[in-house]
């Protein structure tokens, strides 16, 4: 698979963002709009990469670029069901099963939506999902970027068409991760958070966003794959440096436990809600991996990584990262890993008896093949999580645990 920049063309005349909100809700219909085609563009060359669970892959942000006076989108835009088939009075809408209950696509949606708004912020439009009745709401980090700490503006709308203004309450770059806060509002219907990690290969979910300025979208698929370590932006070779604060994210960041699914993610649905057979939030929706031919993948980042964050960023407006004291390279050898290269003085990767040389292949049950899977899953913890480090050293596997400090 060869992973683009996803084609982010300003929406035109259908940003829903006008001066008079849209009837029933805001909700576009379920007809097909056929838009003018642009030109294909040229091919790129193929890759045969097969990627396994943990393995990295390069994906662009789905966010949808902001409108363009008298623009076009070059696409054909289906607001029904895909792939599931269009419910009709004589086709029932298919049904999710889980454990506890049997819930039709449109159920499911029905009782997500109002939960799901659309943002438009300074660099572009994205999606969002409301955490508290009184107006915070999560989303992606670079949704809300350029709009400031506490201090830019954005406006909000929510499914029934309704619109307000939002400021930004923190940020944090290292997950792609953002809360802000509607001004003025009450009695939301909040999201019900489930738990990302009892998702399973195969598990039914729904996309639910703003793809391409259309809100309330929503798209079916299943878990296509589970722990993709996920760097948005450019492909480049990561390195950390001692420390890991000094790392720097210009050119995209790096994300671990990434929930791959084949629902369809558009720009547009970045900070959206991916949702399980029981309407449950496991992810929020962020980044595009696809090929020339217009095929790919979306990736969303996992509920519970994002509930860790959203709760500092509400309480503090800061986060805190677990830390564990490496700099670390791709392996180039036979044996995939992480290749350490320097280890802080008293950190928790000293303290364990790691060593500059040693090659980590395995972070808990996760297999490491290059240094960003290290970035990745390492943000995912909480600062005093014990880990299980596995690595190779002199030709031998090791296997230790190391309990991670709070990052300084």
């Amino acid at each position: 698979m060869n992973a683009n920049e996803p084609h982010e063309q300003g929406t035109g005349g259908w940003s829903q963002f006008g001066a008079t909100p849209p009837t029933a809700g805001g909700f576009p219909r379920r007809d097909t709009i056929v838009m003018e085609q642009p030109p294909p563009p040229p091919p790129a060359p193929p890759r045969k990469a097969v990627l396994t669970a943990g393995q990295k892959v390069v994906a662009g942000l789905a966010l949808a670029a902001m409108a363009v006076a008298g623009g076009v989108v070059g696409a054909v835009l289906a607001t029904s069901f895909q792939p599931a088939p269009v419910a009709t009075a004589s086709a029932p809408s298919p049904v999710f099963k889980s454990t506890s209950s049997q819930l039709t696509v449109a159920e499911v949606a029905a009782k997500v939506q109002p939960s799901v708004v659309m943002i438009q912020g300074q660099t572009g439009e994205g999606s969002g999902v409301v955490l508290s009745e009184d107006g915070h709401i999560l989303t992606n980090n670079h949704v809300v970027e350029g709009a400031g700490q506490g201090g830019g503006q954005m406006t909000v709308k929510f499914s029934d068409g309704k619109t307000a203004r939002a400021t930004v309450v923190g940020t944090d770059p290292a997950t792609d991760l953002a809360v802000i806060k509607a001004e003025g509002v009450s009695g939301l219907s909040k999201a019900t958070l489930g738990d990302s990690d009892a998702l399973k290969v195969g598990d039914a979910v729904l996309a639910i966003g703003s793809p391409l300025g259309l809100d309330g979208s929503v798209t079916a698929g299943i878990v296509s794959a589970l722990d993709r370590t996920l760097t948005t932006g450019p492909e480049q070779r990561q390195q950390l440096p001692p420390g890991w604060g000094q790392q720097q994210q210009s050119a995209g960041t790096t994300i671990g436990g990434a929930i791959q699914t084949d629902a369809s993610i558009n720009p547009g649905n970045s900070g959206g809600a991916l949702v399980n057979a029981a309407g449950e939030l496991v992810g929020i929706n962020t980044a595009i991996a696809s090929d020339a031919a217009g095929g790919g993948v979306g990736f969303a980042i996992p509920v519970n990584t994002a509930k860790q964050v959203s709760e500092q960023l509400i309480s503090t407006g800061k986060v805190t990262h677990a830390f564990l004291g490496v700099s670390v390279t791709d392996a180039t050898g036979d044996v995939p890993g992480a290749l350490i290269g320097q280890i802080t003085a008293g950190s928790p990767a000293e303290k364990a008896g790691l060593r500059q040389g040693d090659l980590i292949t395995r972070i808990d049950d996760t297999p490491v093949d290059g240094g960003d899977t290290v970035v990745g899953q390492v943000r995912g913890f909480k600062p005093g999580q014990q880990v299980k480090i596995t690595y190779m050293r002199d030709g031998t596997s090791h296997e230790v645990t190391v309990t991670l400090q709070k990052q300084s």
